[in-house]
């Protein structure tokens, strides 16, 4: 059984880049397939062992709350017309074991402080922190992503980070950390930093948004002020939890897409449309036959 019970998901942000699709819903909210990345996201944390999902939100961010609620009239509809299977679809979108938390976050006071807005409801206890925007699709055979974070937690007993290799061009846009090997697919962390020039990183392993964090994280999110962007960034909290307990970096087994880029985003959908049953061989056609068309 999973140590550790809840789940963050800091989905207060914008969305700008997907403009105009996300003026009025929130980028959560965009669909791969038939399911939104936030659903993808959440479906992770149940497979984990999690119970309970907080979600930090803001403005114009309700149909995220509406979507793990219950929808009577939807429900309704479904049963008269005995639509058994998309009723079950409906229902299933939640665990009735899992519990939905919705704390505002009052300002866009970067991702350290939308995790510490979680500090009411998680306590002392461990915790993991999941980026929708990242998309994990586990790799075959494996577990999903953050299952394999919590195993790595139950056995190690401190804070892990899933990491990928990043072009070194690409640094200003991760958090990157100095590591030395431990186990395989498994580093110890010996420093972070948050957003660094290629030529100043100090190398090019980059943390991408499945956290699982020791509760005494929240501490030093109080204390350490403001960072880069003039922001609380949650790449300073680790740093400073690191003078006190180990950090693990986890090269996980699975695919990333960064959905909170245009080509990430198209990249997640083709690959999840490949996958699944209702579209996957008639996709799998059209994309042949495009290529074809193409040259």
């Amino acid at each position: 059984m999973s140590a550790i019970k809840k789940a963050v998901f800091p989905v207060a942000g914008l969305g700008s880049r997907f403009l105009p699709a996300t003026k009025a819903q929130p980028k959560e909210m965009l669909p791969i397939v038939d399911k939104p990345l936030i659903q993808y996201a959440v479906e992770e944390a149940v497979a984990a062992g999690i119970t309970e999902m907080i979600f930090i939100t803001g403005r114009n961010k309700r149909a995220i709350e509406d979507h793990f609620d219950k929808a009577y009239e939807l429900e309704a509809e479904l049963e008269a017309h005995g639509k058994e299977q998309l009723l079950k679809l409906v229902r299933g979108v939640i665990p009735k074991n899992v519990n939905c938390i919705y704390i505002r976050q009052s300002e866009p006071l970067g991702l350290g402080h939308a995790v510490l807005c979680a500090r009411p409801v998680v306590g002392n206890e461990p915790f993991a922190v999941l980026l929708a925007d990242d998309f994990m699709d586990s790799a075959p055979g494996h577990k999903p992503v953050l299952a394999q974070m919590t195993d790595l937690y139950a056995y190690e007993k401190c804070s892990v980070l899933a990491v990928q290799d990043v072009p070194r061009a690409h640094t200003r846009q991760y958090g990157i950390v100095s590591a030395s090997a431990y186990r395989p697919d498994l580093e110890l962390v010996s420093g972070i930093v948050e957003k660094p020039q290629p030529e100043e990183a100090p190398s090019t392993l980059a943390v991408v948004g499945r956290y699982v964090l020791s509760g005494s994280i929240f501490e030093d999110l109080e204390n350490i002020g403001t960072g880069a962007g003039g922001e609380i960034q949650l790449t300073d909290g680790i740093a400073a939890l690191m003078a006190r307990e180990r950090v693990l970096a986890y090269r996980y087994a699975g695919q990333r897409y960064d959905c909170g880029s245009k080509l990430g985003y198209l990249k997640a959908t083709t690959a999840m449309g490949l996958k699944h049953p209702e579209t996957a061989e008639g996709f799998a056609e059209f994309l042949a036959e495009l290529r074809e068309k193409q040259g």
